[in-house]
C-alpha cells in the first residue's frame, strides 16, 4: 500500500469515527421507538436514470412494511464508495448490510471474514432453491458472502446500426472488418467506439479480460495456477497487443483515458459513435427514467437501431463469441453483528428482501440486472409490464453469447490485477510495450505466489 493511499484509507477511518458518534445519538431513538437499527453502505449512482425511484420503490417499501426496523443507509459511487469500504474494512466496523461484489473489488471482505457465511441462512429458510445454483457457488474466501443479483457479463458491445447503415457499412464478421471501419467513419467526424478508460478497471473488466479468454481459452486461470502457463506467454502477450492494435488503429481513442467512467454514453447515443463498450449492467443508463419520462436511447430508437453483441472473431482466438462473466454483485452481512440476535434477523430480513421476487423483478424492469430467484419469470415480466427493447435483446444476448470466460479481477488478486489495470493505461498511453506489461505483470504474479 502507497503511502498516500494509508493517508487516504486513514483519513476515511478518522471519518466514520465521527459518523459512528452521529449514529449512536440515532440508536437512542431508534431503541425508544421499540426498532432495531441497521446501518447500511448502499452502491447508488444518484445521477442516474431510476436512481431516485430505486429510493422510493425499493428502500421507502421496506421501510414501510418494517416500521420495526430502523434503516440508516450511505449512497456512495464508483471510487468512493470503494475507498470507503475499504476504511470499514480496516477500522473493523463493516456496517450491518452492504453492496458486495463476489471477489475482485470486495476481495478484502471476504478475506478477512468481515461479512458472514449466507449460505446457512438461505439453507434455514429453505430458500437454497429459489436462487439460480450459479450464483450460490463459493466466492473468493470459500463461502457466500454475498447474496448475488444475478450473473454478470462484463463484456458488452452496444452496435448502432443506424450509423453503420448510413454510413454505407453493414455489421462487421471480424475484427478486421471492425477495424477498416475507422477511416470511413473519421473522414465524418464519427468515432468508432465510445469507451471510458480514466477509471482503470473498466478496460481491464469491460474488454481486455474478454479478449484474454478469446485467447487463453474458458481454463486460462486454472492451467496459470497450476503452472501450465505464464503471462509471458502468447496468449497473453498476443491479448495485450490487441489493446495496442485498438489504440494505435484509433478504434479507440487515446482520449478515452481522460473520460469518466459512463460519460461517453451520451455521444453515442446522439450517433456520434458506432459502437459503445461497458458491461451488461450499462443497458439500465439507456432505458426511460421513470420519474421524468427522458431516456438516452428512446423505446423506438433501442427497437430499430440498437443491438447488443460481443466484439467479433479475432484471428488467433481460440474460441469464439465468448464473454467475460463473473457472480454478480448482491448484499452481505457483517460478521460483527451477533447470532441469533434481533440486529442479525432485521439484517437477513433486508438482504432477502433485496434479493427477493419483488426486488429483483423492478431491477429487471429497468435493466439494471438480470435475476438469480427463479421465482421471477422473465419471459411473463417483459411481456406483461410491456418492458423496453433493451431489456427483450439483453435476454437474447445472454442466449446468443452463453460461453463464459474468467473476469481477471474476479480470479486474480488486486496485487495482480492493479498491474494488469495499470499496464493496459500505459499501453493507452503508449509508454510501454505490450511485452513490458507482460513481463511486469507476471513478476507481480510470482511475488503474490510465493507470499501464499
Amino acid at each position: 500500500m502507497t503511502i498516500m493511499k494509508r493517508i487516504s484509507v486513514l483519513a476515511l477511518a478518522l471519518m466514520m469515527v465521527v459518523t459512528s458518534v452521529f449514529a449512536q445519538g440515532t440508536k437512542e431513538d431508534a431503541s425508544a421507538k421499540g426498532q432495531t437499527e441497521l446501518t447500511v453502505l448502499n452502491y447508488i449512482d444518484m445521477s442516474e436514470p431510476n436512481s431516485a425511484n430505486e429510493v422510493k420503490l425499493i428502500w421507502d417499501k421496506f421501510n414501510a412494511e418494517n416500521p420495526d426496523i430502523k434503516v440508516i443507509r450511505e449512497d456512495l459511487f464508483n471510487e468512493p464508495f470503494h475507498q470507503k469500504t475499504e476504511a470499514y474494512v480496516a477500522s473493523g466496523k463493516v456496517p450491518d448490510v452492504l453492496y458486495m461484489w463476489p471477489s475482485g473489488r470486495s476481495t478484502s471482505l471476504h478475506t478477512t471474514k468481515s461479512v458472514k457465511d449466507l449460505m446457512p441462512f438461505l439453507e434455514k429458510d429453505g430458500l437454497v432453491s429459489s436462487y439460480n445454483p450459479a450464483t450460490l457457488t463459493p466466492q473468493f474466501a470459500g463461502f457466500l458472502g454475498e447474496l448475488p443479483n444475478g450473473i454478470t457479463t462484463t463484456h458488452m458491445l452496444y452496435v448502432n446500426t443506424k450509423v453503420l447503415k448510413d454510413n454505407g457499412l453493414t455489421m462487421p464478421k471480424s475484427y478486421n472488418e471492425m477495424k477498416a471501419m475507422v477511416k470511413p467513419l473519421k473522414a465524418k467526424g464519427i468515432d468508432l467506439i465510445a469507451m471510458d478508460n480514466m477509471d482503470a478497471w473498466v478496460m481491464q473488466s469491460c474488454l481486455f479480460s474478454m479478449v484474454v479468454g478469446r485467447f487463453g481459452g474458458t481454463d486460462w486461470y486454472g492451467q496459470l495456477a497450476s503452472g501450465k502457463i505464464s503471462f509471458t506467454d502468447p496468449w497473453f502477450i498476443n491479448s495485450l497487443s490487441l489493446i495496442d492494435d485498438m489504440y494505435k488503429s484509433g478504434m479507440i481513442n487515446r482520449n478515452s483515458l481522460s473520460s469518466p467512467y459512463g460519460s461517453s454514453r451520451g455521444s453515442f447515443a446522439a450517433g456520434k459513435a458506432a459502437f459503445y463498450i461497458d458491461g451488461d449492467w450499462s443497458t439500465a443508463s439507456f432505458q426511460t427514467d421513470m420519474t421524468t419520462g427522458q431516456a438516452l436511447l428512446s423505446p423506438a430508437v433501442q427497437a430499430s437501431d440498437i443491438e447488443l453483441v460481443v466484439l467479433p472473431e479475432i484471428t488467433g482466438e481460440v474460441i469464439h463469441n465468448s464473454n467475460s462473466g463473473v457472480v454478480g454483485t448482491g448484499w452481505g452481512m457483517s460478521a460483527n453483528i451477533p447470532a441469533g440476535s434481533a440486529k442479525e434477523e432485521a439484517a437477513w430480513r433486508l438482504i432477502k428482501f433485496l434479493e427477493g421476487e419483488y426486488a429483483q423483478t423492478y431491477r429487471l424492469s429497468i435493466g439494471a440486472s438480470f435475476p438469480s430467484n427463479l421465482k421471477v419469470d422473465v419471459a411473463k415480466v417483459v411481456k406483461e409490464r410491456n418492458l423496453e427493447p433493451l431489456v427483450a435483446k439483453r435476454a437474447d444476448y445472454y442466449k446468443n453469447f452463453n460461453t463464459i470466460t474468467p473476469v481477471i479481477d474476479g480470479v486474480l488478486a488486486g496485487d495482480v490485477y492493479n498491474v494488469i489495470n495499470t499496464g493496459l493505461q500505459e499501453i493507452g498511453l503508449g509508454s510501454k510495450t505490450p511485452a513490458m506489461v507482460a513481463q511486469n505483470v507476471q513478476k507481480a504474479w510470482q511475488t503474490w505466489k510465493a507470499n501464499q
